[in-house]
């Protein structure tokens, strides 16, 4: 395949685990965050804060973002992006966890 035949697109799977060690101060700042935007119209707002005052996983979703993410990368520009959060029981130490695993598709190694 030449250059010319390449597509441009390229996609960036990232996953990772937070541990959250102070759930009052993260939900003040999603709570922060969704009173800051201006663009949200109120039911969805009312729906979001208690989203948030609710599950931890949902307020780091509201505060992480995937353009943050690429922004300062050069050359490139977010197409599109989805994410999502969840709570999970997380052992360090378990064989289940292997930063190193692969998902057979050796197109993503660099």
């Amino acid at each position: 395949m030449t250059g010319d035949e390449t597509s441009r697109f390229v996609r960036l799977r990232v996953e990772m685990v937070v541990e959250v060690g102070d759930a009052e101060k993260l939900t003040g700042a999603a709570l922060g965050r969704i009173a800051e935007d201006a663009h949200m119209p109120a039911e969805e707002r009312t729906h979001a804060e208690a989203t948030v005052q609710e599950d931890v996983a949902e307020a780091i979703a509201y505060l992480v973002d995937p353009f943050d993410l690429v922004s300062q990368v050069p050359g490139t520009e977010l197409t599109q992006a989805s994410w999502s959060s969840e709570l999970i029981d997380y052992d360090p130490d378990s064989p289940d966890w292997d930063p190193d695993e692969h998902d057979g598709d050796e197109d993503d190694e660099l």
